[in-house]
């Protein structure tokens, strides 16, 4: 069966620092044990499972300050996904030993919020309730940055500020967010926008959607706690006009999906370990034409 290679897909350079910097950290003879990190260094079991043999635990939990209480000695990483200011101080105050995994495309919204609210703005930022990168985000700034998810969320908002700013959770993509900020600009026609979606992402996004067009069906190989790798398959259904699906491993392919097939696109979230989409690639070229 022919495979459609879609590039570029996988890893992305904020991942790979993460999960780099986990490792080193872990190696390092001085490093105070035990090493703990606050939620999954990224959002892929696989490569969560992957730091264990470097005697790595991956704390789980419903946001970073829950998950805090569960340390008391040791070393806290704090994943790429980016923390609140709270989390760090409270980890400090604790005594623990500090790494930051943070994606510097993270960092960057965190300071772009930071210094619009010292000017004075309320922020409005587009993203996922109950990810960790919005919990991060909005705690630079209690109660002057608003999450929406929507046009709703958006009509919902009661804001009288002079000035105020859009921003967008980076792993979203620009067909998501184009109608969320379009209706933050009917309502308030002052607002400034600043689009945080990273080039990784986008990149990604753009080259599913173009490459997999050409597919009969996409494969995205990813987790599904794992919002770039779902964003894959969304644009690739509503943006290509191809149906696709979200696989862990080869072991999800379902035969149905490649029957009466020709040409499968195959591409994999930033999070994704690249030996997982190898597989599948494998896996599908060995399939009857």
């Amino acid at each position: 069966m022919d495979v459609i290679k879609i590039s570029p897909r996988g890893y992305c350079y904020g991942v790979v620092d993460a999960i780099q910097l986990a490792k080193t950290v872990a190696k390092g003879p001085h490093t105070p044990r035990p090493i703990y990190v606050l939620g999954q260094i990224v959002h892929n079991r696989h490569a969560v499972d992957g730091l264990e043999a470097f005697g790595i635990v991956t704390l789980d939990g419903p946001d970073r300050l829950s998950i805090l209480e569960n340390v008391s000695t040791g070393t806290v990483i704090f994943t790429a996904h980016g923390v609140s200011p709270q989390v760090k101080e409270w980890a400090r105050a604790k005594g623990l030993h500090c790494i930051d995994a943070t994606c510097p495309d993270v960092t960057r919204t965190h300071d772009l919020v930071v210094n619009l609210v010292a000017q004075g703005y309320e922020i409005i930022y587009i993203g996922k309730r109950g990810h960790p990168e919005p919990e991060g985000v909005m705690g630079e700034a209690p109660g002057h940055v608003h999450l929406v998810q929507n046009a709703a969320d958006v009509e919902a908002l009661q804001l009288d500020a002079p000035r105020l700013a859009v921003t967008t959770q980076t792993t979203l993509s620009t067909w998501d967010t184009e109608a969320t900020i379009a209706a933050v600009q009917r309502k308030y026609p002052h607002v400034e926008v600043h689009n945080e979606i990273c080039l990784a992402t986008q990149v990604r996004q753009e080259a599913a959607v173009t490459q997999g067009r050409s597919a009969d069906v996409v494969l995205v190989v990813g987790d599904r706690r794992s919002n770039n790798s779902n964003r894959l398959v969304q644009v690739v259904q509503e943006i290509a006009g191809r149906p696709a699906y979200l696989i862990d491993s080869v072991r999800d392919i379902k035969p149905e999906w490649l029957a009466g097939k020709k040409t499968v696109g195959v591409t994999a979230g930033s999070s994704t370990p690249s030996e997982l989409t190898r597989a599948v690639i494998r896996y599908v070229e060995s399939l009857p034409a």
